[in-house]
């Protein structure tokens, strides 16, 4: 069924982690998938959006491990054995690298958090509305 399941994580949205959890411990269960946790950096001059308010001469490594470390400690809150879960930092356009990622890993199904719609989402549209269009496998959008 779903031998392998991509999860992006904002480590800034815990609300969001939250809600997926459930979803992926249930899935997990099924056939003893193996999860795999992702955090995407935009890239940008500027990482305010994680905490790192300083300019982009910051060393791109030292933002990708701090990210990951944070993914390793939210991934500590699903209820997945440490052998069956992976984390993934990567940098640049979340809906880029998260296809990209699911490609790479040959993923069966991505679960991916995504705020209630607003007229905002509607006009600019959203990471997880270019994930189900583009995506080559199912994704489960959890509200």
């Amino acid at each position: 069924m779903y031998n392998t399941i991509l999860v992006p994580v904002d480590i800034t949205e815990v609300e969001l982690t939250r809600q997926a959890i459930p979803h992926v411990e249930q899935l997990a269960k099924l056939v003893d998938s193996h999860i795999h946790f992702v955090v995407v950096i935009p890239s940008s001059p500027y990482y305010s959006a994680f905490g790192f308010g300083y300019a982009a001469a910051v060393d791109k490594q030292d933002i990708l491990k701090a990210a990951n470390d944070a993914l390793i400690k939210t991934a500590k809150e699903f209820n997945i054995p440490e052998d069956r879960a992976t984390t993934h930092a990567v940098m640049g356009s979340p809906k880029e690298q998260i296809l990209k990622l699911a490609d790479i890993i040959n993923a069966d199904l991505i679960v991916i958090g995504s705020h209630r719609p607003s007229t905002r989402t509607y006009l600019l549209g959203s990471n997880a509305a270019a994930v189900v269009r583009h995506a080559k496998c199912s994704v489960l959008v959890v509200r």
